[in-house]
């Protein structure tokens, strides 16, 4: 059954509802530059509260890291109590493999060669652990670090998933495409940030987190 990636999470609100929804990972953002960026002590009560909430039954809790040096995220995640780290930056892949299998690298590749080379580099360094997406590919923006709304190129999310076992695929989803998305690529897990809120960076829509969920999860 295909991953859910509910990112951009700012409140204990939405992060229950998205918990409930059915999403399997919950993304934070640590990125001062974002507009959906959290402070590490607002996103430490949030994952508190979510796991004495759900329990077991709490979703991976991913820290989104641009351009951090590894102490500062490991300080962070430990801080805040998150499982994993997504590093959508520029970072190496000795970063990733100093993360000793807890991260995963979001690309935002120009190209099919572009991707099939850095699929090959970051592949090498990236993670076994299936709670997890080996790589992430979002759409290219040559100013922003994701979150652009922009849908990233089928052709170039093809030509990665075939040469990774774990594919997460980011950029312009909404409930309206994300199963068209999915049936065109098919991988391992979708990330949604943008396309499920209410108009407001880093506010979720209920209904929006619902459906997009139910359309990803469909017929699976």
């Amino acid at each position: 059954m295909t991953k859910v990636k509910i990112c951009g999470i700012t409140t204990l609100e939405d992060a229950l509802m998205a918990s409930r929804a059915g999403a399997d990972l919950l993304g934070l953002n640590f990125y001062a530059k974002s507009s959906r960026y959290i402070d590490p002590v607002a996103a430490q009560v949030i994952c508190d509260a979510l796991r004495a909430e759900l329990g077991a039954e709490c979703p991976a809790l991913v820290g989104v890291f641009v351009n951090e040096i590894l102490s500062k995220i490991s300080r962070m995640m430990e801080q805040v109590g998150l499982n994993f780290a997504q590093l959508s930056g520029d970072e190496s892949g000795e970063l990733l493999r100093e993360l000793r299998g807890i991260g995963f690298k979001a690309l935002r590749p120009r190209s099919k060669s572009e991707a099939l080379d850095d699929a090959a580099y970051y592949g090498a360094f990236a993670s076994t652990d299936e709670r997890i997406p080996t790589l992430l590919v979002d759409a290219y923006n040559p100013q922003l670090y994701g979150g652009t709304g922009e849908q990233a190129s089928a052709e170039v999310a093809i030509a990665v998933r075939e040469a990774i076992p774990r594919l997460m695929l980011a950029g312009g989803l909404t409930p309206e495409n994300v199963a068209e998305r999915i049936a065109a690529v098919t991988p391992w897990g979708v990330d949604v940030a943008s396309g499920v809120e209410d108009g407001t960076p880093g506010k979720k829509d209920a209904a929006k987190v619902a459906a997009f969920v139910k359309a990803a999860k469909q017929n699976q």
